[in-house]
């Protein structure tokens, strides 16, 4: 992690990128200049982000991000990446909620302007902990902030998700279920699994992942609890906090219906990712922030309802990070950045904490 180079994340042209969008946003709004355009050095995987002004006399916006679907020809991380969906989810969440979301103003399905589609939201200002390094570890403003004001961003951002679970209407997210028949938790695990079938076509299959699918079958809960609509990447390193408050919640491609847990448990395990490495590199991480006993206690007193069957949800939440990392790693072999080991579940950067919550000997 220390050492590795980083994954490329784009095979596009930033300045023809650039051009192409002042010629659309002049069809948009007649005058208007994309100026200042760039492209962030955090750029994720699955999709690409241009953040832009607009230089015009009254522009409906002035700051901009531009959220652009990965190139096909970039190995994507997933096997379609639906910007409308993404659009709509957010429409509806800022519709019903309040959960802050940047406000959506354009959205493009056409990919003749930009070579995919796209679409155009508000910018907003603020920071956010970082991947990389993690923020667990030394030398960033998270891992540097006092123990009181980790804890209010703690409680601040477990309030977004019972806020969302509370207040989000399933019945006008249908739109989010996943294909197939079954509940919402049955259709959404089959998803991942068609997902993992994609991830290993025509390559190694992972042992552990199968492995993991079935403790997944073995440890099914017997009540699935009510459905809400999950945001589906529920990590703090996808908000923009004003301070320790969140300021706006970012990527929300993974969004779905299903189980309240299922974003409980990718919140804590994606810390608990974070920790466990930082630890093997012998920093003593963030060991007290965002735990799993403080966050289903915090998120109980909000919402009257206490998280269930977690061993299950995080588990899950394991394996799903497991099949995108698969996927990540594949995808740096096909750039040339690393080889197929002789055993590919040693790709999957977690793969012993993944290995040890399938045999059930993972500590809290």
């Amino acid at each position: 992690m220390a050492t590795a180079p980083r994954p490329r994340t784009t095979t596009r042209d930033p300045d023809a990128l650039a051009r192409r969008l002042t010629a659309w946003l002049a069809g948009r709004l007649p005058g208007a200049e994309a100026v200042h355009v760039r492209v962030p050095e955090s750029n994720g995987l699955s999709s690409e982000t241009l953040l832009f002004d607009i230089e015009h006399p009254e522009p409906p916006l002035r700051a901009c991000a531009l959220r652009l679907a990965a190139d096909p020809a970039a190995y994507t991380v997933f096997p379609v990446y639906d910007l409308p969906r993404q659009y709509r989810t957010m429409r509806l969440v800022a519709e019903h909620t309040d959960v802050p979301v940047p406000r959506v103003l354009w959205l493009e399905e056409d990919p003749g302007p930009l070579g995919a589609p796209f679409f155009v939201m508000e910018r907003v200002e603020g920071r956010v902990p970082p991947d990389v390094m993690p923020y667990t570890y030394e030398g960033n403003w998270l891992h540097a902030a006092t123990d009181a004001e980790r804890d209010r961003l703690e409680a601040a951002s477990v309030g977004l998700l019972a806020r969302l679970h509370d207040q989000a209407p399933v019945k006008e997210a249908g739109f989010l279920a996943a294909p197939g028949s079954g509940s919402p938790l049955r259709r959404h695990v089959e998803a991942q699994h068609a997902y993992y079938e994609w991830v290993i076509d025509g390559l190694s299959r992972s042992p552990l992942i199968e492995h993991a699918f079935d403790r997944l079958d073995a440890l099914w809960p017997r009540d699935e609890g009510e459905t809400a609509l999950s945001w589906g990447d529920a990590r703090i390193g996808n908000v923009i906090y004003d301070g320790f408050e969140p300021a706006a919640v970012l990527d929300w491609e993974m969004a779905a219906l299903g189980p309240r847990e299922v974003d409980l448990g990718w919140m804590i395990y994606l810390h608990r990712f974070f920790q466990d490495l930082t630890v093997s590199f012998g920093q003593h991480g963030l060991p007290g922030f965002l735990h799993r006993d403080r966050l289903e206690a915090r998120y109980a007193r909000l919402t009257g309802h206490t998280p269930r069957d977690m061993d299950f949800h995080i588990l899950y939440a394991a394996l799903r990070h497991a099949v995108v990392m698969l996927r990540v790693a594949y995808r740096q072999v096909h750039f040339g950045e690393a080889a197929v080991p002789a055993d590919p579940d040693t790709l999957i950067l977690h793969h012993d904490s993944l290995r040890a919550m399938v045999q059930g000997s993972y500590g809290n």
